[in-house]
């Protein structure tokens, strides 16, 4: 698995951006993530679209969608299911409607491989969820078994820890003294 201080893997996939007819799909690549020299970014995984952990996960997300904006944060959300599958569980799921971020198709699950996150028996993603700094290193990774959904308060506070760029004490909390030396 792709683990802290390497470089995110080159990538150009389809993600799905709007329900509006016509304006569905646009591509994501790899140098998005680094176009901006003070943008990071929250790229996590879902297992499978039409499940039940995951749209809570992905409401969770896009409910704290502002808060990782007022950190120069793009979100990211992915899977190994189609963009055409995403647009239909967007359009099916009332929590999922109105996205603010992108949903990803790895359907080659070239990019999923790439990380190191495929399931071995079914080859779907693990629920994994990558900080990605403005240069496209790796700065934080977290992984879940399938059935365990993530909380996306810790990925808000590891953002926040990484982002001082300072020593940040357990259970360190945005505001808070960070150590020093």
């Amino acid at each position: 698995m792709i683990s802290i201080g390497q470089k995110f893997p080159s990538f150009e996939k389809t993600i799905v951006v709007s329900l509006e007819k016509g304006k569905e799909f646009e591509t994501l690549s790899s140098e998005t993530l680094t176009s901006d020299d003070s943008t990071w970014t929250v790229f996590f995984w879902w297992p499978k679209d039409f499940t039940f952990v995951c749209p809570t996960e992905i409401a969770e997300f896009n409910k704290a969608y502002g808060e990782f904006r007022d950190r120069d944060t793009r979100l990211v959300g992915a899977s190994t299911d189609s963009e055409f599958v995403h647009l239909a569980w967007r359009n099916n799921h009332d929590d999922l409607r109105g996205l603010k971020f992108p949903m990803l198709a790895d359907t080659s699950k070239s990019l999923a491989e790439d990380l190191g996150i495929l399931e071995p028996k079914e080859k779907i993603a693990y629920r994994a969820t990558f900080i990605i700094d403005p240069q496209g290193i790796v700065r934080w990774v977290s992984v879940n078994d399938l059935n365990v959904g993530r909380n996306v308060k810790e990925v808000l506070r590891v953002l926040d820890g990484l982002q001082t760029d300072e020593l940040c004490p357990c259970n360190w909390e945005k505001g808070q003294e960070t150590l020093t030396v």
